[in-house]
């Protein structure tokens, strides 16, 4: 065999496989086609249009240099891949813990991931898997609260949310109640600490410093934890794309 027939063969079994593996599904999956609610199968009707929290672009890039991909997914895979939907609320909320009281779990689809220039889908999973991160923080303030005997509102719940994140952020050993324990790096550098004049602020995390100053978190302490409010893919989904699709209604019962 000739080099150029080697190189030439060489070219076109990697040139394939790139072109079936990337190009072809890049080209199909970044505009996918809208899929409609079903009759008899879903509650709602017409066009799926996915759940946006106003994700911040600014926020993204922070979770990108500072590498949080690198140990926190954002999908939730398909039953046939894994077993996430079998782990306690992390492909959504079950109905126990749903304020709702229905199970919001479900895997990741490609309307997840539209319209975005990168999806942090991550690589390992070192630490948990982000893709709803904030319904489960809300459900253990939720029940973090009750354990206390103590009743508060939806805005309480998310307030308590975000001091979570921005302390978690500063110190994720310092929340031991929310989390036992996280191998989570410190990253100090997102926050200043200042001298205090006048009142404090209100976004001073709770930590021991040096008398009369306090820390607050920076901009780009606050573009993250925006971008971490974001992370909410809980919305209900057609039944065509449904892990577990409800059984239509039998009209001749009852």
């Amino acid at each position: 065999m000739s080099f150029r027939l080697f190189a030439i063969g060489l070219t076109a079994s990697f040139g394939l496989a790139w072109l079936s593996v990337v190009v072809v599904p890049f080209f199909k999956l970044r505009t996918p086609s809208p899929i409609s609610f079903q009759e008899g199968f879903d509650e709602q009707e017409g066009i799926y249009h996915p759940k946006r929290a106003g994700r911040v672009a600014n926020g993204a890039a922070v979770y990108a240099e500072n590498g949080c991909y690198q140990c926190h997914t954002q999908v939730i895979r398909p039953t046939y891949a894994g077993m996430d939907l079998a782990r306690p609320d992390v492909g959504g909320l079950s109905p126990a813990v749903n304020p709702d009281g229905i199970d919001s779990r479900r895997e990741s689809n490609v309307f997840d991931y539209s319209g975005l220039d990168f999806a942090m889908i991550g690589t390992t999973r070192t630490g948990p898997d982000l893709m709803n991160l904030v319904p489960r923080l809300k459900a253990r303030v939720r029940q973090q609260a009750k354990d206390d005997g103590e009743e508060i509102s939806e805005g309480v719940v998310a307030g308590r949310v975000r001091d979570y994140l921005f302390q978690h952020l500063y110190n994720p050993r310092s929340f031991a109640r929310l989390e036992n324990w996280s191998s989570c790096p410190s990253m100090p550098f997102l926050f200043e600490e200042r001298e205090i004049k006048g009142q404090p602020s209100d976004d001073a995390l709770d930590v021991t410093v040096e008398a009369g100053h306090e820390v607050v978190p920076g901009d780009r302490a606050e573009a993250l934890v925006s971008y971490l409010l974001s992370l909410e893919h809980d919305d209900p989904v057609p039944a065509t794309m449904d892990y577990a699709p409800a059984a239509p209604a039998d009209d001749s019962q009852g």
